[in-house]
């Protein structure tokens, strides 16, 4: 039997495993540990790409896709089904840590299948505002994982507000950026050429859904594009995830048919979508890539409504813009953005993976109570 340390991953999006690819691959090629990854959620719908096969192409060892696994429109079903895959894939591979990120219910699954079994888990990016039902979740897995690893000291006190043990928390920046500061990303010719991108100059729109106010999402999208178009900018747009209210969004991209100044993909590669940003005029929407990539490269950022209200501060995050769902307001935005071309290393500085490799192999590591305790602040 061997006495590796066996670390399971879980992947559900193209955005998180962005984000866990670096602290994967090291992991991965460790002799101290086995690396499994387990691959649900969005990464199995045709739809958005099958970017499962991005996974598969990276050529870990111990690579799980739960093909056989219903993807519905509802969250909370979509949860429990996972919830009911994963358990069986945990009670067979039986792991000593289960490594989650971010806001996802792909993360949450995996942090209560972890939790109700006395397995280590940890999360990757806790501690920060998300907005939506997001930020609720984000939370809800930082109460059930048992190590965090923040990007930043701002994260770090929020958990520990949290009632989260200080030694639980380790501050590693946010394990994308190793992959953003490699020199391993294509060249902008390689990556037009791969997606056909026709354009000279351009910039990147992603909308995602705001889930706790559905009900003006059509007016809201729709006044996004409306806007878009009268800019006459050419843009690389991308589609939201398939959290409630991705069909609205979908089916007003309707109006980009035919338009010579959009191109529309359901997912790009991670590597390719960091080239494109990287060359990109500006970004727009209300992803957190405008916050968290955007800001590194010192790309201008246009964060639209409310999915991301709260989470960055503009004194010290400089290269974003704020606006509503307004047309004028949007353009004036659009006109500005030449202006916000500030980069800043905030989130990190491109050796999350190292650190992270470094703290899970101090013996000491292991040594935590699974038995969580709240800790109280005076």
């Amino acid at each position: 039997m061997s006495n590796l340390k066996k670390i399971l991953f879980i992947t559900g999006t193209r955005a998180d495993y962005g984000k866990l690819k670096s602290l994967m691959r090291l992991v991965d090629n460790n002799d101290n540990f086995e690396c499994y990854i387990f691959v649900t959620g969005m990464h199995l719908i045709e739809k958005y790409g099958d970017t499962y096969l991005e996974v598969l192409n990276d050529q870990y060892k111990n690579v799980y896709v739960a093909y056989g696994l219903p993807v519905d429109s509802r969250m909370d079903i979509n949860c429990a089904n996972t919830i009911q895959h994963l358990s069986g894939y945990v009670s067979h591979i039986k792991p000593d840590l289960i490594v989650v990120h971010g806001d996802r219910t792909d993360a949450l699954c995996g942090a209560l299948v972890g939790a109700l079994n006395n397995i280590f888990v940890a999360h990757i990016e806790g501690g920060e505002i998300s907005g939506t039902i997001d930020e609720s979740i984000r939370h809800a897995v930082s109460k059930l994982s048992h190590f965090h690893f923040v990007a930043n000291e701002e994260s770090k006190v929020r958990l520990m507000q949290m009632g989260e043990d200080e030694k639980t928390i380790n501050i590693i920046g946010s394990p994308d950026i190793d992959i953003m500061l490699s020199n391993n990303l294509k060249s902008l010719g390689e990556v037009k050429r791969h997606y056909n991108i026709p354009f000279d100059k351009y910039a990147i729109f992603m909308y995602h859904s705001v889930t706790t106010d559905i009900e003006s999402l059509d007016q809201r999208i729709n006044t996004v594009i409306d806007a878009l178009i009268s800019s006459k900018h050419n843009y690389v747009v991308i589609y939201p995830n398939t959290d409630m209210g991705s069909e609205i969004i979908l089916s007003a991209y309707k109006k980009l048919r035919n338009n010579p100044h959009f191109v529309i993909y359901p997912s790009l590669r991670f590597e390719y979508f960091l080239t494109l940003l990287y060359n990109s005029e500006f970004i727009i929407g209300n992803s957190s890539a405008g916050i968290r990539e955007a800001c590194i490269y010192g790309i201008p950022a246009i964060d639209i409504g409310d999915r991301q209200r709260g989470r960055y501060d503009m004194n010290i995050i400089k290269n974003i813009q704020h606006v509503d769902e307004d047309i004028a307001k949007l353009l004036n935005a659009i006109d500005k953005s030449e202006k916000y071309k500030i980069s800043s290393s905030y989130y990190g500085f491109g050796d999350s993976a190292q650190k992270f490799i470094e703290i899970i192999s101090k013996p000491d590591f292991w040594n935590l109570d699974v038995q969580k305790k709240f800790i109280d602040r005076s």
